[in-house]
């Protein structure tokens, strides 16, 4: 549909050369948008741009690390130069920390928020004058289960992703008369390389399929189409929204009756 067609755009993606957001990345590629790709490493980077390359549009390499804010303007400007203008912001970069709040020390604090709230706000800031100036554009900012409500041994990073969905909604009130539609996507229980460590746990598997209504653990690309959705123009009257994709996590579980 024309709707969902993201040809003539520019996006970014910061964290999207693995996981989630290498998923969110393809999926617009392949809607149509030349798309920059943010990451620490190069490797990583250049395979996924060699990936977007063959889709049939453009790509770019960005190596760029969220909590070094200083250079996230430079990191911007290069990408307008290189592929145009930013239309599309997607906040996925991040990290976690799990352990007991007894055990958190502030260094790992720190580094929590800096990349969990911190990064995906300056770049926020980095993109809109831009935006103002063109009369509109999209940002997404990836957050979590932990955006509404609370896990144990979560607790920084919980703090984190819940700054980032109010953040959303306080960015979406204040960019809304200039066209920007800024909204949050929540992943529940998903399934990638990153965190398959704790799927080979039994335990652990059967605890979140237990609190999934779907009955299964989500995958990377049960993400995309609500990606696609919040970066297009079918979504243009939905803003400061939370919207979780979490086969039903965050809508209740199921009880022994």
């Amino acid at each position: 549909m024309k709707l969902f067609d993201l040809s003539g755009k520019t996006a970014f993606v910061s964290g999207g050369s693995r996981g989630i957001g290498k998923a969110i990345t393809l999926a617009l590629a392949e809607a149509g948008a030349n798309v920059a790709v943010g990451a620490r490493t190069k490797d990583t980077l250049d395979a996924v741009v060699a990936q977007i390359s063959e889709i049939g549009v453009r790509g770019l390499a960005v190596k760029l690390d969220v909590t070094q804010i200083d250079a996230i303007p430079a990191a911007m400007e290069n990408v307008r130069v290189e592929l145009g203008p930013i239309d599309i912001l997607v906040n996925v970069a991040g990290t976690t920390l799990r352990q007991p709040l007894e055990e958190v020390e502030e260094s790992g604090y720190d580094l929590i928020m800096n990349t969990n709230s911190k990064g995906p706000y300056f770049l926020a800031k980095a993109v809109r004058a831009s935006m103002v100036e063109r009369g509109g554009g999209k940002i997404i900012n990836v957050g979590s289960l932990t955006t509404g409500m609370g896990l144990p041994k979560a607790t920084a990073y919980a703090a984190s992703k819940g700054a980032l969905g109010q953040m959303t909604k306080g960015m979406a009130v204040e960019l809304g008369p200039h066209n920007i539609q800024v909204n949050a996507l929540a992943p529940g229980f998903i399934m990638t390389d990153l965190n398959a460590q704790l799927w080979d746990r039994q335990d652990f598997r059967e605890w979140c399929i237990d609190r999934t209504p779907a009955r299964r653990p989500g995958t990377a690309e049960d993400m995309v189409g609500t990606a696609v959705f919040l970066a297009s123009a079918a979504s243009d009257f939905v803003t400061g929204q939370v919207i979780y994709v979490d086969g039903g996590v965050m809508a209740g579980s199921v009880w022994p009756l």
